[in-house]
C-alpha cells in the first residue's frame, strides 16, 4: 500500500523512535541526534518518506555548536498499547517473564502526558500490594486498562522459554552447530574480527550466525554480545525471536541501550547488506519493490567504531561447496548485490569515511574494506576465479589491494577454527597495565 501510494508511509530508525517517545514524555521539543545524517532519513535524501503521498516533514537538519544534527519532531500519542507479565489490582505492571523491556515505561508516560490512555496486556493478575515494589516496571498511576490474556505468547514464535526471561542459563552445548555452507563461512570470517572483551552488536540476518560460532569455538566468555533491544552478554536469539537472548548478564530498557550505542559504545558491529555500491553505501531498507523495516541499523552502523557488513556475494539460489580449504561455486546466485548505485542509502560510506570508522564487507568468497571512500578487495577464497566469479559479478570495478591474500583456510574446513587460542594470543598482546581488563576485570592496574 505504501509503494502504491495508498497510505502515507515513513521509515525512521528504531533507536530514534525509542528515544523520541521518551522526549515526548518529558515535553521536550523533539529529538536532536546525529543518527540518520546522510542516509535516506536525512531530509536532503527523502526524510524517511516511503510513499509519494507522504508529504509531511518529520525530520529537519539543524546546526548546533558548529555541527549538523537531525531534529525529529514529536507527535501526539492518543493510545499506548504496552505489554507485561503481571498486573496487580491497581494496574502496577511487572515484566518478569518478558524477553525484552522495550520502552514500555516511556510509552506509558508519553501517552499519559499527551492526554491519551494506556492499555496494558498481561498474562496474570495479582492481589493489590502483592508485587515487590522493585519489580514494577510501569506504575499503576499510568495505566488506564488491563487486558488479561492467560495464554499470551512470550515472543512471535515461542510460547515460553525460561532462558529468554533470564530465569535459567542453558548449557552452551545445547546451542545448535551450523552446517558448513556459505552462511557459516561468512559467520566464521566475521568471528575472526573478534577481540578480547570487545563490546559487539549482532544484527539480524546472516550476522546472527556469529554467536553460534562463538559458542562452538568456546569464546563467549571472552566477548560481550549485545542487541539493541537491551540484551547484554550471552547469546542473542535469531529468526522470528530476534531481540530475545539467552544466558545474558543484564537486560536494560531499549532507550538506554540506544543511548550507549549512539555515543559510540560499540566496538564491533555485525550487520547485513542487501546492496552495496562503489562508494561503500549500503541499502537494507528498500529493494526488490519491498519496504523493509530499518530496525536499529542506522543507529548501530553510525555509532560503532568498526562495522562488518556480512552477506553472500550473490543472492537467489546460490549453492557452494567447501573443498580443500577453499570454495567451489556449485550454482551461482541470480541477483547481484554489488551495484553501481544503491536504491536507497541506509548507510553512507562517504560519511563513514569522514568520521574515521573501519568498514569491512564480508562474503563467502571475497572480503572488501572501505578505503578512502572506495571499496577495495583485500581477500579472496582459494578456488575462486577473480575475474569470472568476483569482478565479473560486480556492476563496478573495485580497487584491488596490492597485498591481496587468500581467505583463511580454516573458514572452509570441518571442525573448530581454534578461535579461542587466537583470542588468548590477542589478550597476551595487551599492555601489562591493562592486562586485567582483558581478563574481564574492570580495574586499572597501576
Amino acid at each position: 500500500m505504501a509503494i502504491s501510494g495508498d497510505v502515507e508511509a515513513y521509515t525512521l530508525p528504531q533507536g530514534v523512535l525509542s528515544q523520541l517517545v521518551r522526549e515526548i514524555a518529558a515535553g521536550r521539543p523533539g529529538l536532536f541526534t546525529h543518527v540518520g545524517l546522510h542516509t535516506f532519513v536525512d531530509p536532503r535524501k527523502g526524510g524517511g518518506r516511503q510513499s509519494e503521498t507522504a508529504t509531511e516533514s518529520l525530520v529537519e537538519v539543524v546546526e548546533l555548536g558548529g555541527r549538523e544534527w537531525l531534529f525529529y519532531k514529536p507527535f501526539n500519542i492518543d493510545v499506548a498499547f504496552i505489554r507485561g507479565t503481571t498486573s496487580d489490582e491497581d494496574g502496577n505492571i511487572s515484566m518478569e517473564h518478558e524477553a525484552v523491556y522495550g520502552e514500555m515505561l516511556s510509552m506509558a508516560q508519553a501517552a499519559r502526558n499527551c492526554g491519551g490512555i494506556v492499555i496494558a496486556q498481561v498474562k496474570r493478575m495479582a492481589a493489590r500490594n502483592s508485587l515487590p515494589a522493585k519489580s514494577v516496571k510501569v506504575p499503576g498511576m499510568l495505566v488506564d486498562a488491563v487486558v488479561l490474556v492467560p495464554d499470551q505468547s512470550q515472543t512471535f514464535r515461542t510460547q515460553y522459554d525460561a532462558a529468554y526471561a533470564g530465569e535459567i542459563r542453558v548449557p552452551a552445548s545445547s546451542f545448535p552447530r551450523l552446517q558448513l555452507d556459505a552462511r557459516k563461512v561468512v559467520a566464521r570470517r566475521a568471528a575472526l574480527e573478534l577481540r578480547p572483551n570487545a563490546i559487539c552488536n549482532i544484527g539480524s540476518g546472516i550476522s546472527t550466525g556469529l554467536p553460534l560460532i562463538a559458542a562452538e569455538e568456546d569464546v563467549l566468555d571472552r566477548i560481550i554480545l549485545t542487541n539493541e533491544q537491551g540484551v547484554v552478554g550471552g547469546i542473542p536469539v535469531d529468526g522470528y525471536d530476534f531481540g530475545a537472548g539467552r544466558n545474558y548478564s543484564a537486560l536494560i530498557d531499549q532507550p538506554y541501550q540506544f543511548d550507549f550505542y549512539d555515543g559510540g559504545g560499540i566496538d564491533l558491529a555485525y550487520l547485513s547488506a542487501a546492496e552495496i555500491d562503489r562508494e561503500g553505501n549500503v541499502n537494507v531498507s528498500r529493494f526488490a519493490d519491498k519496504i523493509i523495516g530499518i530496525g536499529g541499523f542506522v543507529n548501530i552502523s553510525q555509532g560503532s567504531k568498526k562495522v562488518m557488513f556480512s552477506g553472500t556475494f550473490t543472492a537467489g539460489g546460490l549453492e557452494v561447496e567447501c573443498v580443500d580449504g577453499g570454495l567451489r561455486i556449485v550454482q551461482e546466485g541470480r541477483n547481484r548485490k554489488f551495484v553501481e548505485k544503491v536504491n536507497q542509502i541506509s548507510f553512507s560510506g562517504r560519511y563513514s569515511a569522514q568520521r574515521g570508522q573501519q568498514i569491512l564487507f564480508l562474503t563467502e568468497r571475497a572480503v572488501f574494506r572501505l578505503n578512502d571512500g572506495e571499496l577495495e578487495l583485500i581477500e579472496i577464497a582459494k578456488g575462486i576465479a577473480l575475474e569470472e566469479q568476483v569482478l565479473g559479478l560486480m556492476d563496478f570495478m573495485p580497487r584491488i589491494s596490492p597485498h591481496l591474500k587468500l581467505m583463511d583456510e580454516r573458514l572452509f574446513r570441518v571442525g573448530a577454527m581454534g578461535l579461542k587460542a587466537d583470542l588468548a594470543a590477542a589478550a597476551e598482546s595487551v599492555h601489562p597495565k591493562f592486562r586485567a581488563l582483558a581478563d574481564g576485570v574492570a580495574v586499572r592496574v597501576e
